[in-house]
């Protein structure tokens, strides 16, 4: 591999619940074939998906009052965030640290209101991201005759670092880690520990190209053909790292 070719997919629609996602994407000009990785921005996937939550329907319970008084919060914004949260791991002032039902540690167990469609709404993660991917990437094979792999993405802060970058949380069809042990550098030694996190950095580089604000949430990435699998893979849950293991939860 020497290069790589990032192009946003312009002209997708407002996505809402129940819409064919696979076939918004081709309407807006997806071209996409079987060694190209389609990385799409969650949102779009949760709300084709109808995870999508309006505050006027919320009713904040008592601990979720507490929790918002104490961070300056909205309490039924907070409500929808223990729902989704399997458990909270931080609390530092206006900020929730969660471990999702899927074992994501992100901010806010992933519940977020930008680009939701509506002052009151919120955007919750997919229940199965990997299912997602695997489902459009079915859907782009029945239309197409081509199934790139597909990763779904979302941004989540990271330990040691300032800033947001880019994350694989669904993944069918791409290598999710290129792992080195037991191969050489370029002086002969043996590696003990370098691993790349493919989806993640293919993730990555489609945020890249497309603006928070650019309604341009798919991204065909072009060049990772010799990770791009004929199988759809185990997906990106084998990324999450075990509880136990997890030095910074």
């Amino acid at each position: 591999m020497s290069a790589l070719r990032v192009e946003a997919v312009a002209g997708l629609p407002e996505v809402r619940p129940g819409d064919d996602l696979a076939g918004l994407l081709l309407d807006a000009g997806l071209r996409a074939g079987d060694r190209d990785v389609l990385c799409v921005a969650h949102k779009v996937v949760s709300k084709a998906e109808g995870r999508v939550v309006d505050l006027a329907a919320v009713t904040a319970g008592d601990r979720a009052r507490a929790i918002a008084a104490a961070h300056g919060k909205d309490p039924r914004q907070v409500q929808v965030v223990l729902d989704e949260a399997a458990s909270i791991v931080r609390e530092r002032p206006g900020v929730l640290i969660c471990r999702t039902r899927h074992g994501f540690v992100c901010a806010n167990a992933g519940v977020d209101a930008s680009n939701a469609g509506g002052p009151t709404r919120l955007v919750l993660l997919p229940l199965d991201p990997d299912a997602s991917a695997r489902r459009l990437r079915a859907g782009l094979r029945e239309r197409t005759g081509s199934a790139p792999a597909v990763v779904i993405t979302d941004s989540f802060g990271r330990a040691w670092r300032r800033g947001q970058c880019e994350t694989a949380i669904g993944v069918a069809g791409l290598t999710l880690v290129d792992d080195w042990l037991g191969r050489v550098d370029a002086d002969g030694r043996e590696l003990q520990a370098t691993a790349i996190a493919i989806a993640d950095e293919a993730a990555a580089a489609a945020d890249l190209v497309r603006a928070k604000d650019s309604r341009e949430p798919a991204v065909v990435v072009r060049g990772l053909e010799r990770h791009v699998t004929a199988g759809d893979g185990p997906g990106a849950v084998a990324l999450v790292r075990a509880a136990e293991e997890d030095l910074f939860a």
